[in-house]
C-alpha cells in the first residue's frame, strides 16, 4: 500500500518512493501509480469544499494537478524599519491512498481545494464527491459511476457503463457512448434540469418526475397508468386516504432495468444519441 500525501508545509511526497513531483505556490502535481498498470482498478475522489475535474487518457498512471483557493488580496501594511514580512506556505492539503489497484484521493475539509486528475481510460468502479465551492465534471470514463454534488452541477461525456448522480442545486448532464444493460440508473437534482443521451439500443423502465418543469424524449415510449392508492388511516377509524402519483412509468424498447430521474424546479429530457 501507498500512502501519498502533499500538504502547505510538509514535502513528505517522495515518501515511499512514489514517482512525483511539483509544487508551485498554491499549485502541485502528483503521480500515482497503479500497483498493476494496464489492469481494472477503482476511483475514489472525495472533497468537501471544491472542483473535481477526471479526465481518461491514454496513460498508465493517475495524475493529480491541485489548485489551493486563491488567497484574498488585502492591503499590506508597510514593514517597519528593519523588519521583514514572512509568508506563510501553499494552501494545499491533497491525500492519496494506492492499494492493489485501488486508489484513495481526499483533500482537507478545511480548504477550497480544485482537482484535476488523469485517470487509465480502464476503470471499473468511479465515485466523486464534493459538497460547496464546486462542480464534478468527467470524461471518457468506464464502469459504475457514482457521483455526488451537493451545491454544483455535474458533468459527464463519453461516459461507457452506467451511472447514479445526485445533486441539490445544480443541473446533471450525462452522456453515453455505451451503457451497461443489466444495471439500472438515477439522476436526480432539486434546483435544475435533467439532461441525459442516450445509445439508440437503450432499453429501460422509466420512472420519471419533475414537479416544476416537463419531461422531454425522443425515444418511443409506451407509458403505463398507474391506478391511485387507496389507504386506511389510523387517525380516525372508517377513514381511508386517497393518492395519486405524479411520477410518470413507461417502458422504452419493451423494458429492461429500471432509469429514475427526479428533479423539482426543472426539466427532464430524455435524448437519443444521433
Amino acid at each position: 500500500m501507498k500512502a501519498i500525501k502533499f500538504t502547505s508545509t510538509l514535502m513528505l511526497t517522495l515518501l515511499l518512493s512514489a514517482r512525483l513531483w511539483a509544487q508551485d505556490g498554491d499549485k502541485g502535481q502528483l503521480v500515482v501509480p497503479l500497483s498493476e498498470p494496464g489492469k481494472p482498478y477503482k476511483l475514489d475522489v472525495g472533497l468537501v469544499n471544491g472542483s473535481i475535474t477526471v479526465t481518461g487518457y491514454d496513460g498508465k498512471d493517475i495524475v493529480i494537478d491541485a489548485q489551493g483557493e486563491e488567497r484574498k488580496h488585502r492591503e499590506k501594511e508597510t514593514a517597519p524599519g528593519g523588519m521583514k514580512r514572512l509568508f506563510a506556505g501553499s494552501n494545499l492539503d491533497v491525500q492519496a491512498q494506492e492499494n492493489n489497484n485501488t486508489v484513495s484521493i481526499h483533500g482537507s475539509p478545511m480548504r477550497t481545494t480544485n482537482l484535476t486528475i488523469k485517470v487509465p481510460m480502464n476503470s471499473t468502479s468511479v465515485k466523486l464527491s464534493t459538497v460547496n465551492n464546486g462542480n464534478i465534471i468527467a470524461g471518457n470514463l468506464s464502469g459504475d459511476l457514482e457521483i455526488r454534488n451537493v451545491n454544483g452541477y455535474i458533468k459527464l461525456n463519453n461516459i461507457a457503463g452506467s451511472v447514479v448522480a445526485n445533486t441539490v442545486n445544480g443541473n446533471v448532464e450525462v452522456t453515453f457512448k455505451s451503457i451497461d444493460a443489466k444495471a439500472a440508473m438515477a439522476f436526480s437534482t432539486l434546483n435544475g434540469k435533467i439532461d441525459v443521451t442516450f445509445p439508440a439500443s437503450l432499453k429501460a423502465n422509466v420512472k420519471l418526475k419533475s414537479d416544476q418543469g416537463d419531461v422531454f424524449t425522443d425515444f418511443d415510449v409506451v407509458t403505463e397508468q398507474r391506478k391511485p392508492v387507496i389507504t386506511k388511516n389510523g387517525g380516525e377509524k372508517g377513514m381511508y386516504s386517497l393518492k395519486m402519483e405524479d411520477w410518470v412509468y413507461g417502458k422504452i424498447a419493451g423494458g429492461g432495468p429500471e432509469l429514475l430521474m427526479k428533479t423539482t424546479f426543472g426539466s427532464i429530457y430524455i435524448r437519443k444519441a444521433k
